[in-house]
């Protein structure tokens, strides 16, 4: 109970080693003073609060804010000293925002706990005494022996003990985990692969000894002790050996493994992060704006108090015969008098920075993020894949974006490759129809004589030398080609190493192949199953990389098809005829070494060393081979666009492999600073090598890519690629992405080699960038020099950088792309940057960033789960910006300007009060109206404004990407504006005050009886005019109108009147005092009244009117010159039906506009009237799916009000 405690507190101490010792099946020790290790349990908490804590940590959270706290202190000052307003009047706004807030995250948490009860109180089996038992997930405890069956998802996280495969090992999917929808194998020690029944596993001796819980998804560390006859075997543990909770098992009937890591240790679990807290430059202006209307008020009650003493220094004022002195009050001290009168102006004026304000904000971006998962627009109906909103604090940042950083590979590309060419020995070839042509001959051998075999490859014969190969039509019969006369003469030497080159481009990867795909059609099956003997129409390839994935394809289409693999053995056939390897060791890939290896014996009994990589990686290694041919050959691959690697081999005699062996095996083993081993040991081993060839692999550009960086460039972002692919292969993309103009003069900064050279050479590019400003230039930077800029160059780099039209960096690590986006985050001008990708290497980019956007690709979800915002395709992107970034961000900043000058109105009447009351802190509303001013009176309108305003059609916006400019540098929360708002509430309040003081304050026997006009009367006049102001002035700068918009402008105002009448016109029995009785059917009963309310809010309003439409005709800026462009296509919507009509009138509603349909009881036929009232002459059946490019929920279309 106390450790319970202990966890729940956050106060369990840390794991004391460094590493844990797990007795399989929990068979500890008998002997000695062995002291168990404690472990969490199997329960997964995803919760934020429980039953006990979330009252006192929720309200700590919420009054960390700085309004909140601001306004729990007003209300604690109100409790303690007399003010002149009573404590409900700050109190209740503070309880309604306080417990709305605690209401949505206390319900969203209780939506965690539902779904936590669920995954922990799945069934389960595991082994305990001798037999399989079924329980409950969240019992299962580390040690324990737990089966899972196919198709389901491991509870914890199991080392593999055996599987119902003879070789032990198991197919998984990691979808859940990455998004990674390939078949990973994973495999078992040799000694527990032979225990496959519950008996086997009881008697099993064992000992698991690994590193402590880490998040790291793809690193695990450990070894396994078995003991069999009293003897000890030793096995090292990796990631390949570690089934994580989440994955699914694929192809495998039942597996039975041992919880290493559970509940909240689990790798799922320890990823469990929370997104690092990023902040909108509309957030920071807020907070900028709340400090000087803090300031504003203290002003206020410092002159206020300073004024009152001022006034009671005269004997009269002080202690007037009506209010006498008290003796106490007489005795008290001047200081402490002086704080509590200070106190109670500062009460009084309080409601100037807007507590509602907060949750408004909320409120509408979370409701506003609702509309990007809706749009058509961002769903791609292949993929089926709608855009998702991970984080609505940002919404607004989207249109305030002034650099894209990009990732290349799945982002501008599809990320689906195609084999295209290849260098073997010196000599290019490219595939044609599956057949490997020699650079300069064309396929000329007649269909269906010999198909997918390497013709061309193995004319490179002499006169007299056969070749014997087999294919479907003449399988065992000798095919003789002779040397055509333009041949080159080449020896059997060349040939071995050219079967060698598709030997290891077939073997040296982790492709994993399934054979549950369903029967295909012979015509649409591959032809290579024909050719080559066997039948491979079930035979599918799976593969972490696309680039694995399309040379192992490629290498089966020509000839050399890998067949599988059983165990540590791996089958190829070669033109048909099988042969088996091996499989000794794999040198996995990984980001610094850039290259992977694997080490064969061969069916002749040698050892041989396989390795592909980039070029940078291989080619520094290679002793032997054509090495400066493959060189350029790479280079040409890359200026086509095409992604490179190189291939070599080593071949090991005996003592070598005894050696590498004895290496590898004491790096795997090791458990302290394993990483570092096996790197030295990779290093030593991967060097000498024999150089093969090298391929080239096209991935082609996604859909639009070209006008989306355009549109961009126009909007007035910057657009920098960072790509870790080589600088040739990034230019040619780059070229034809439109990224650079082929009229684009390309500075390059490569392959400096100190920092004087690197400082010398980005002075030469500032001075050419300087002499030639008339031409736009392009900058290529490689990660090397990056570095070295970086280091010690960093203000020289951002001057050439930011006066180029195009950035792109190539060899970059991921390491160094957030440090890209840090330097220019964080440069003196501190610009809006957003960054983009799909893999898991533009994470840290994409965290960096103000703004991170995964793609939803083929390299896992890596990227997807740690963005802010998630898009299908690149092309996604400029609606996401234009459209989008520009309606939430005008939305929001009128929000905040709206709520400072509607307070401003709201509290400066009452400043102005004081100087006709002595000062006295007599308040000019009731507490009622002071208490819902925000809350109800004023606060629906805005809220709507700020979901549905569009100052321009999103068409228009999207074809004048020049728009996205006149809201870029946060332009409408600027300080010019944010005084002009200001600066109008004070004005419109001394309107309001003296408006009413002039028309109604001289002459009190206005009332219909006769009888007098009180301050009651006087303030709730006042009031009246300022609740009609503030919402019609909210309606003048309304462009966009909806029926919902009618609905809440003008039914705020009859709101309050129907209320004031309820609240003055009966007597409440639970109200102790009513000041307000009969007050306000008293004021409406004055023709005087009415006249004076027209005439102040027509003085109000009659100048912003005059001032907004001499400025639209003298001065208009572009937004106001489309906006009476796109006049036709933004007419008002007059039903529900404009939240689920599209753009050219098909049918189809949205769930928001569904739930209105339910309550209104409108939108019947709905199909219909879309289509009657559309402008478009198309028609859509209502089996039609309605998936365009020009279709959105924010793109309506104008209906007529008879439709409803």
């Amino acid at each position: 109970m106390l450790r319970w405690i202990r966890q729940q507190l956050g106060f369990d101490p840390p794991h004391q080693s460094e590493t844990r010792t797990i007795y399989v099946a929990n068979r500890f020790p008998q002997h000695g003073h062995y002291v168990p290790q404690r472990f969490a349990d199997n329960r997964i908490i995803s919760s934020k609060y429980t039953i006990w804590n979330f009252v006192p940590k929720n309200l700590f959270e919420q009054f960390r804010r700085i309004a909140n706290f601001y306004f729990l202190i007003i209300f604690l000052v109100q409790l303690m000293i007399d003010t002149p307003t009573s404590p409900v009047t700050s109190g209740l706004p503070l309880f309604f925002v306080i417990t709305v807030t605690a209401i949505k995250q206390g319900y969203e948490d209780w939506l965690r706990h539902k779904a936590d009860n669920e995954v922990n109180g799945a069934p389960v089996f595991v082994v305990r005494s001798g037999s399989l038992v079924q329980t409950r997930s969240k019992n299962i405890r580390v040690g324990d022996i737990v089966r899972v069956a196919k198709d389901e998802t491991f509870p914890v996280d199991l080392v593999l003990l055996s599987s119902d495969r003879p070789d032990g090992t198991c197919h998984i999917t990691t979808a859940s985990l990455d998004g990674e929808t390939n078949l990973k194998t994973h495999y078992s020690v040799a000694e527990t692969s032979v225990c496959q029944s519950v008996s086997q596993l009881e008697a099993l001796q064992a000992v698991v000894e690994c590193q402590q819980p880490d998040a790291d998804l793809y690193r695990f560390v450990g070894r396994m002790t078995v003991t069999q006859q009293g003897e000890e075997i030793v096995r090292p543990l990796g990631p390949e050996n570690l089934l994580l909770r989440g994955a699914r098992l694929k192809n495998t009937k039942e597996i039975f493994g041992v919880a290493v890591y559970t509940g909240m240790e689990s790798k799922m679990a320890l990823n469990y992060k929370c997104k690092s807290q990023k902040r909108s430059a509309v957030e920071k202006s807020m907070n900028t704006f709340l400090i000087i209307y803090l300031g504003i008020l203290l002003f206020e009650a410092i002159l206020s108090t300073i004024l009152k003493y001022a006034w009671q220094a005269e004997d009269e004022w002080d202690e007037p015969f009506y209010n006498q002195k008290t003796e106490q009050e007489r005795n008290s001290s001047p200081i402490l008098k002086f704080i509590s009168d200070f106190l109670a102006f500062l009460v009084l004026y309080n409601f100037i920075i807007p507590i509602s304000l907060y949750v408004t904000v909320e409120m509408q971006k979370f409701l506003g993020s609702f509309f990007i998962g809706w749009d058509l627009d961002l769903y791609h109906e292949e993929s089926d894949q709608k855009a998702q909103v991970n984080t609505s604090d940002l919404n607004e940042e989207l249109g305030q974006v002034e650099y894209v950083f990009t990732d290349k590979t799945g982002t501008l590309t599809e990320n689906e490759m195609q084999f295209r060419e290849c260098s073997i020995n010196g000599t290019k070839y490219r595939e044609v129809n599956g057949k490997l042509v020699p650079e300069g001959m064309t396929d000329d051998s007649p269909d269906g004589s010999t198909p997918h075999l390497v013709i061309h490859l193995l004319s490179l014969l002499t006169y007299t030398h056969n070749v014997h190969i087999h294919s479907s039509q003449c399988c065992h019969q000798e095919v003789t080609h002779r040397l055509l006369p333009s041949f080159p003469v080449v020896s059997f030497a060349q040939i071995g190493e050219e079967l060698l080159f598709l030997k290891a481009v077939s073997l040296c990867h982790t492709v994993h192949i399934s054979y549950d795909q369903p029967d295909c059609p012979v015509g649409g099956g591959d032809p290579f199953s024909h050719a080559n003997g066997f039948s491979s129409s079930h035979m599918e390839y799976y593969a972490s990389s696309p680039d694995e994935k399309a040379l192992v394809e490629a290498a089966k289409r020509i000839g050399v098809a890998f067949t599988g693999s059983n165990g540590d053995t791996m089958e190829i056939k070669t033109f048909g005829k099988s042969e088996k390897y091996k499989l000794l060791h794999l040198l996995e890939f990984d980001a610094d070494r850039r290259r992977m290896s694997v080490i064969l014996q061969t069916p002749s009994g040698g050892q041989v060393l396989f390795t592909k990589g980039a070029e940078s990686a291989i080619l520094p290694f290679t002793t032997s081979g054509e090495i400066e041919k493959t060189r350029l050959h790479v280079d040409e691959f890359a200026l086509k666009g095409l992604r490179t690697l190189v291939v070599a081999c080593r071949h090991f005699s005996p003592e070598e492999y005894i050696d590498v062996d004895r290496r590898l095996n004491a790096a795997r083993t090791a458990l302290q600073q394993r990483e570092e081993r096996l790197q030295e040991a990779f290093s030593y081993i991967e060097r000498d090598l024999q150089l093969l060839g090298a391929t080239g692999v096209e991935d082609k550009l996604q859909d639009k890519v070209q006008e989306t960086i355009e549109a961009l460039r126009l909007a007035g972002i910057k657009v920098w690629v960072l790509t870790g692919d080589k600088h040739e292969t990034a230019v040619s993309v780059s070229l034809s992405c439109g990224h650079f103009h082929r009229t684009m003069n390309i500075l390059e900064l490569l392959q400096q080699r100190s920092d004087n050279e690197c400082a010398e050479q980005l002075r030469r590019l500032a001075r050419r960038i300087k002499e030639d400003h008339v031409i736009q230039h392009g900058l290529v930077v490689d990660g090397a020099s990056l570095s070295l800029a970086l280091r010690e160059h960093e203000k020289l780099f951002m001057e050439v950088c930011k006066n180029v039209s195009a950035v792109l960096c190539c060899r970059m690590a991921p390491l160094q792309k957030a440090k890209v986006v840090r330097l220019l985050k964080t440069s003196p001008e501190k610009p809006i940057t957003l960054a983009i990708g799909d893999g898991a290497n533009d994470v840290s980019m994409i965290q960096e960033a103000h703004v991170g956007i995964g793609i939803m690709g083929k390299e896992g979800r890596q990227a997807v789960r740690n963005s802010d915002y998630a898009i299908a395709r690149f092309k996604f992107l400029a609606k996401l910006l234009l459209v989008h970034g520009h309606f939430y961000y005008i939305r929001i900043a009128t929000l905040v300007q709206y709520f400072f000058y509607k307070n401003v109105c709201f509290i400066t009447p009452q400043f102005l009060y004081q100087f006709f009351c002595l000062f006295s802190q007599q308040t000019l509303y009731d507490s009622v109206y002071l208490t819902l001013y925000n809350i109800c009176f004023t606060s629906l309108p805005i809220l709507v404004y700020s979901l549905f305003e569009q100052l321009v059609h999103p068409h228009v916006l999207q074809s004048k990407p020049g728009l996205y400019r006149d809201i870029s540098k946060n332009s409408l929360l600027s300080f010019r504006t944010f005084l002009y708002w200001t600066l109008l509430g004070f004005c419109h309040a001394f309107i309001f005050f003296f408006g009413s003081y002039i028309l109604m304050g001289e002459d009190t026997t206005l009332m219909g009886n006769g009888q007098m006009f009180g301050n009651w009367t006087f303030g709730t006049l006042v009031f009246t005019v300022m609740v009609i102001t503030v919402t019609l002035k909210l309606a003048l700068e309304t462009h966009f109108w909806t029926w919902m918009h009618h609905f809440v402008t003008w039914g705020s105002i009859a709101f309050y009147f129907i209320f004031s009448l309820f609240y003055g016109g009966i007597i409440w029995p639970f109200l102790h005092t009513q000041d307000m009785y009969f007050v306000f059917v008293q004021l409406l009963s004055s023709g005087s009244a009415w006249f004076a309310i027209i005439i102040i809010v027509i003085t109000c309003l009659f100048p912003d009117v005059v001032k907004k439409v001499m400025y639209r005709h003298l001065f208009p800026t572009s937004t106001q010159t489309s906006q009476s462009l796109s006049a036709s296509q933004a007419q008002a919507l007059s039903c529900v039906e404009s939240l689920c009509c599209y753009q050219h009138g098909q049918s189809g509603c949205s769930r928001l506009a569904r739930l209105l349909e339910h309550m209104t009881g409108q939108c019947k036929a709905s199909a219909n009237s879309c289509q009657a009232s559309s402008r478009s002459n198309r028609s859509w059946s209502d089996t039609e799916n309605f998936y365009s490019n020009d279709r959105s929920i924010l793109t309506l279309s104008p209906i007529e009000a008879s439709h409803c």
